[in-house]
């Protein structure tokens, strides 16, 4: 899927400007790191899963301002907010979740050519089209989508879509068809999620940052699930690094090892 990059420009906020109701922003530092499909990528590696990347090459930025003291967000710029379509060649190559001739510097942390799963981060920026998306699902299994698009019947032969309420709601008439309800994980914030008819709830913690936490929650769910074999568990556990990301700064990861020490 898409990827960019996100940088934090944290700084002091102590007055209002005296020419419009905004606030004075001082920056005091900086940090970045990859994000949206790439950091989907980092999650799926910091929980002990090797992947191979396809996105896209040219730069989108994301900019966020954040103030010190509250740790909330003022003002987001995104620049350059738009990429290249993935070549039709790799889209048409990947079937019976193998890759056939990857291309020449291929990122990948295995040798390996079979993939036990697939994960389709899909931030609406131009690298996957509909059709796209509908083949990869048509010809492959274990496909978790999570896509910012207005879902159709293209995305009917998903394994599993992370959505969230909102995204849930104006999808409502769509998704209220059957064969839908146990594909569709709707992830509701601080209250948890609801699949299938059943509310899965989370231990209030002190948060710090929801930003990355959808990407950390759909690679826990892939880790879980092909630990287990049931989306049951896989969401639980997806909840479980969901809980862990948030209360760190910034765009981040969560390992196994914190979350055994969070146990």
């Amino acid at each position: 899927g898409d990827s960019c990059k996100d940088v934090f420009i944290y700084g002091d906020i102590e007055r209002i400007s005296p020419e419009a109701p905004v606030p004075v922003f001082k920056p005091t530092h900086e940090e970045s790191n990859d994000g949206m499909a790439r950091n989907v990528s980092n999650n799926v590696e910091a929980l002990g899963m090797t992947i191979h990347t396809l996105t896209n090459k040219n730069s989108i930025v994301k900019k966020r301002y954040v103030d010190n003291r509250s740790s909330q967000m003022v003002l987001r710029v995104d620049e350059h907010d738009h990429c290249s379509r993935i070549s039709q060649h790799l889209i048409e190559g990947l079937k019976n979740n193998k890759l056939e001739k990857p291309p020449f510097g291929f990122e990948s942390s295995q040798n390996e050519d079979h993939y036990d799963a697939i994960i389709i981060s899909d931030y609406c920026k131009g690298f996957l089209e509909k059709e796209d998306v509908q083949y990869i699902c048509k010809n492959n299994k274990n496909v978790f989508v999570d896509t910012k698009k207005n879902l159709g019947k293209w995305i009917k032969d998903a394994d599993f879509i992370k959505i969230n309420e909102l995204e849930y709601n104006k999808n409502h008439e769509l998704l209220s068809d059957k064969g839908f309800e146990e594909k569709l994980i709707v992830t509701l914030g601080s209250k948890g999620c609801r699949y299938n008819g059943k509310e899965f709830s989370v231990k209030e913690v002190p948060v710090k940052d929801v930003s990355g936490a959808g990407d950390t929650f759909i690679a826990g769910l892939v880790r879980g699930y092909l630990d287990t074999g049931s989306i049951y568990e896989a969401i639980e556990f997806a909840q479980r690094c969901t809980t862990s990301v948030v209360q760190k700064h910034g765009v981040s990861t969560v390992s196994l090892e914190e979350l055994k020490t969070d146990e």
